[in-house]
């Protein structure tokens, strides 16, 4: 009985830290937007040399691995070659590095629509664009744009390639099916070509609480269903017509951009691992897009591009908030498996 007590105000003490913590920072968001600490979001373009990423982590586990006679002779000819590098210019190809990380609501377009706008306007006659693409998917009308902001690298005739390391999925494989070539990983999950719409229907709770919800529409479709009204039969069938309609509109999408593909064979909702992917040509080359820029070193000037957002002070506080909160749900969950587990 002590030890249940004992654990109980335990779990009792971690719920209060984590609601009051969140409590306070809230208020100090709050506070912190009405003194006018949330400025208009800016940003600058950052531009690095993958190339010299590369060379680095080599050159490193160079200097462990070689004899210190065989280190001065690499040192001398890596020198000599910076030195060639700086009086002539490269004439090598360019290859453009993206980075695309997806959430729900495709936020990371905001920062794509900056990027592609700048590389289209520096890109010269033999230059490529390569992004690393993550995304699981999300809301139809954010990835439509970011699956357009891509189409622009194909409207400029800009050679495309798009490296799947992890999941490009729904709304992800909807931005990577834009591409001339899509790169995946062996365990890379491609597909879910389909639509999903799902909500709670609370009407019969409020029914029961004596509570009227009322609705009032301009327009027989303007609402279909509702979380609080109460659903008809009439409602749902216009619903299920306008994700019928969602859904081909995403096949059409695929159709125009991958026109090899069997539709009707994956358009199903199902996905696939890379290795499968590329068998049914949901993909095009099985690798990692590490592979695929080793490959390339050599060959081209490998250039990271991405925007970089300057947050007001409210955007910040909240990032820091959301942070804070996960680590302890995730310290109180650990605490809670260790304890079921008896560790």
């Amino acid at each position: 009985m002590l030890d249940f007590l004992r654990e109980y105000g335990l779990f009792v003490l971690e719920l209060v830290t984590v609601l009051g913590l969140f409590a306070v920072v809230v208020l100090v968001v709050l506070r912190a937007a009405r003194r006018g600490g949330d400025m208009p979001s800016h940003g600058h373009l950052k531009v690095s040399h993958l190339g010299d990423k590369f060379r680095r982590l080599r050159l490193t586990i160079q200097q462990q691995t070689l004899t210190p006679k065989q280190w001065k002779v690499l040192v001398k000819q890596e020198d000599a070659a910076d030195k060639a590098r700086d009086k002539q210019p490269s004439n090598k190809p360019r290859i453009f590095v993206v980075d695309f990380v997806g959430d729900v609501r495709a936020s990371a377009v905001e920062s794509l629509r900056q990027e592609v706008s700048a590389i289209v306007q520096a890109v010269q006659p033999g230059d490529e664009v390569m992004v690393r693409l993550e995304s699981p998917g999300g809301m139809v009308h954010s990835y439509g744009l970011a699956a357009s902001q891509l189409a622009r690298f194909r409207e400029a005739k800009i050679p495309l390639t798009i490296c799947v390391d992890k999941v490009a999925a729904s709304g992800g494989y909807m931005m990577a099916c834009v591409a001339d070539t899509i790169v995946a990983a062996p365990f890379a999950v491609l597909g879910s070509i389909g639509v999903v719409a799902q909500l709670p229907n609370l009407n019969r709770l409020l029914k029961k609480m004596d509570v009227d919800y009322e609705i009032v529409t301009a327009g027989k479709w303007k609402r279909t269903l509702t979380v609080l009204g109460e659903n008809t039969d009439e409602g749902r069938a216009q619903f299920k017509r306008e994700i019928d309609n969602t859904h081909q509109l995403f096949k059409d999408f695929i159709a125009n951009n991958r026109p090899t593909l069997d539709l009707d064979a994956v358009a199903d909702g199902r996905t696939w691992y890379g290795t499968q992917a590329r068998d049914i040509q949901l993909c095009d080359v099985v690798a990692t897009s590490d592979d695929w820029l080793l490959q390339r070193v050599d060959k081209a000037e490998l250039i990271a591009v991405s925007w970089q957002f300057r947050r007001g002070m409210g955007e910040r506080l909240g990032a820091l908030a959301s942070v804070t909160l996960g680590r302890v749900a995730d310290t109180v969950a650990h605490h809670e498996m260790q304890r079921s587990a008896g560790l």
